[in-house]
């Protein structure tokens, strides 16, 4: 019998003690504890060392890569409803308070880095932390970190374009007098506000260059932040700076931006003109004439900090008239400043070598005035910047003059504004140096020609002088007696020219010999049914027939004569006779002065301090009449002597009834 073969190697005898086998996976485990760690599931018993210190990580100490991913986790929160962490990440950019520890310029900038990289979930319901980022102080904090919020204003408006107002708004913010990134913290250096202006035009200029829509909403934003008139002449000049600086990288926005300050700029000087009106004659002459010269250039006026337009005395120390004084006075500076800055930004506008920069900013200038300057009355200054610039070109005068005449002759315009083109023509014509005396006469011939048709149709049904029915008549006559005041010597002629015959000697025996039709124009005029003279301002009337009768152009002292028992108010249309008023000399003088016309050509002498340096060189000034002047200065001279003469008896009689 075959037994079984044994495996080879030492076999146990059978009488060594065999131990009891351990099942294969007990054994696995038992070496697997040797080499992995427990379970997470399984708590072991931990010691802690008592030296080492257990506390929050605080943010400064947070890598750039978790604030990131904790940003995302905020947002992710915010919208499904929990805004605690949405909270935390808001008042990193909230302003601290007096007892609170400023956020770190390494939190800052790592919070604003993950807004940057998760700026598509910034949508409307983040609003609110929005604002809060745009109202922090980024431009005074180093340009590291301002790069990286424009890099973030630029992402978050091409990715969320709800928040372009919101961004333009802010930074426009920046460019005015105060501008709310003015650091104060004792952590940043305090960062000139040149430079802020500067920074902040930089990224206005680059969001344009990535958006062009915006200059729209740019220029809407403007409108809205520009000064009120009432605002101290520092924030206009710098507000004002600041504008003229966006026309230099926003071309587009330039006509609007220009047409805008002149907009102000005008109400500032309407509201002077009427604040004179109020003071008394002699103070009203000196108000303007003595206005000191003030500082108008930004540096001046950023680098004085005391720069300020408050008084040092409170208002219940002055008496009414003092203060409305001093109102005047801070008005005029502010209009002085602002005109003096637009002049010297036209003339390097005009004077650049391109042709066609020089004649758009005279086309900016030819709309600023038939859309601003001419509907508005009395307007004093601010038309001085067409009067300098336009003069420059004989083409430019050309166009001026015409549009003038155009608009004064044409029926379906209003008829304040016809005539207030009319007074433009005719101030421009008069009180222009370099207006030629061709255009003079060009000027004189085309309004001769619309009068000679207006007397025409309205002479057969006229009754007698009346303002209301042809107002544009007597505007035009009034405009052709003031530029024969001014420019009588354009009309003279010499001997051999085309020239009237009935010419009387002058008192020095000089034959004064005149063009063809100026005679026979104002013979036509002044002696129509029409009777402009009476209507006419009677200070103008006064000083034509004064100049004309010394001349021998016409005479009408006995017309005026005439007048003088003419009442304009019996030539009216009908009247309200529903309230019986008992009529006194005084309501009559006044009812009679309303019936003529207003004494006002708006290139009338021009005296701010600052910016008359512009027109010095294109003003015609009064010239007194030869014979005529010379006689009137040395009859106020023997008066002025007549009356020392008297002051001088008058006294010393009074000294010797003393004695």
């Amino acid at each position: 019998m075959a037994t079984a073969s044994m495996p080879l190697g030492n076999s146990p005898t059978a009488n060594t003690k065999v131990p009891p086998r351990k099942s294969t996976l007990s054994r696995k485990r038992e070496d697997d504890d040797l080499l992995l760690p427990s379970s997470p599931n399984k708590r072991s018993k931990v010691s802690f060392d008592s030296d080492v210190e257990v506390r929050l990580v605080e943010e400064w100490e947070k890598t750039p890569t978790v604030i990131q991913e904790g940003v995302r986790r905020a947002l992710l929160k915010r919208a499904s409803g929990d805004s605690t962490s949405y909270e935390q990440v808001k008042a990193i950019y909230t302003p601290v308070r007096a007892n609170q520890e400023e956020t770190s310029p390494a939190t800052l900038r790592n919070y604003t880095f993950a807004l940057l990289n998760n700026v598509s979930m910034l949508n409307k319901d983040c609003n609110d932390l929005i604002h809060a980022v745009l109202g922090s102080d980024w431009l005074s904090r180093p340009e590291g970190y301002v790069y990286l919020f424009t890099q973030f204003l630029a992402n978050l408006i091409s990715a969320q374009t709800l928040y372009l107002p919101d961004v333009l708004r802010m930074l426009v913010e920046n460019i005015t007098a105060a501008p709310p990134s003015r650091s104060q913290s004792g952590e940043l250096a305090d960062v000139p506000r040149s430079q802020i202006y500067q920074r902040a035009h930089k990224v206005i200029q680059y969001l344009l260059q990535i958006i062009p829509p915006a200059c729209r909403i740019l220029l809407t934003i403007v409108t809205n932040t520009f000064p009120h008139q009432s605002d101290s002449r520092r924030a206009h000049i710098i507000y004002t700076h600041n504008l003229l600086r966006i026309t230099e990288y926003a071309p587009v926005l330039q006509a609007d931006i220009l047409m805008l300050i002149t907009e102000r700029l005008v109400k500032i000087d309407l509201q002077v003109q009427e604040d004179l009106e109020d003071l008394a004659e002699e103070v009203e002459e000196g108000v303007v004439q003595h206005v000191p010269r003030a500082r108008c250039d930004l540096n001046s006026v950023l680098d004085d900090p005391h720069d300020s337009d408050d008084d040092s005395e409170s208002d219940e120390e002055i008496d009414e008239e003092t203060l409305r004084t001093q109102t005047i006075t801070k008005n005029v500076e502010k209009m002085d400043c602002i005109l003096d800055m637009l002049f010297t930004y036209y003339d390097q506008m005009i004077s650049a070598p391109l042709p066609s920069g020089q004649d758009g900013s005279v086309e900016i200038l030819f709309s600023q005035f038939q859309t601003v300057i001419l509907p508005t009355h009395r307007s004093r200054h601010t038309q001085f910047l067409l009067f300098h610039f336009v003069q420059q070109s004989s083409a430019h005068i050309d166009v001026f003059v015409g549009m003038c005449a155009q608009t004064s002759f044409d029926k379906k315009r209003p008829a304040m504004v016809r005539q207030a083109a009319a007074a433009y023509l005719a101030s421009f014509v008069a009180r222009g140096m370099h207006v030629s005396s061709d255009i003079v006469r060009e000027v004189w011939d085309y309004i001769s020609t619309e009068l000679k048709k207006q007397v025409r149709e309205s002479e057969p049904g006229c009754r007698g002088p009346d303002l209301q029915r042809y107002s544009t008549y007597y505007t035009l006559v009034q405009a052709l007696l003031y530029i024969f005041c001014f420019r009588w010597r354009d009309f003279e002629t010499g001997p051999d020219d085309d020239s009237e015959g009935d010419d009387l000697p002058s008192i020095y025996g000089e034959e004064r010999h005149w063009r063809s039709g100026v005679k026979e124009t104002l013979q036509l005029n002044l002696f129509s049914r029409l009777n402009p003279l009476k209507v006419c301002s009677p200070g103008i009337v006064t000083e034509f027939a004064r100049i004309a009768h010394h001349l021998h152009v016409i005479y009408v002292y006995h017309l005026l004569e005439t007048n003088k028992r003419i009442r304009l108010s019996h030539h009216v249309g009908p009247r309200n006779y529903s309230q019986l008023n008992r009529e006194t000399a005084l309501s009559a003088k006044r009812e009679e002065e309303n019936q003529h016309l207003d004494e006002y050509f708006p290139f009338d002498p021009y005296h701010l301090p600052k910016s008359k340096r512009w027109v010095e060189g294109d003003y015609r000034e009064w010239v007194g009449i030869p014979g005529l002047d010379d006689e009137k200065a040395a009859e106020s001279d023997s008066a002025d002597e007549e009356v020392e003469d008297s002051d001088v008896e008058e006294r010393t009689g009074t000294e010797e009834s003393n004695e």
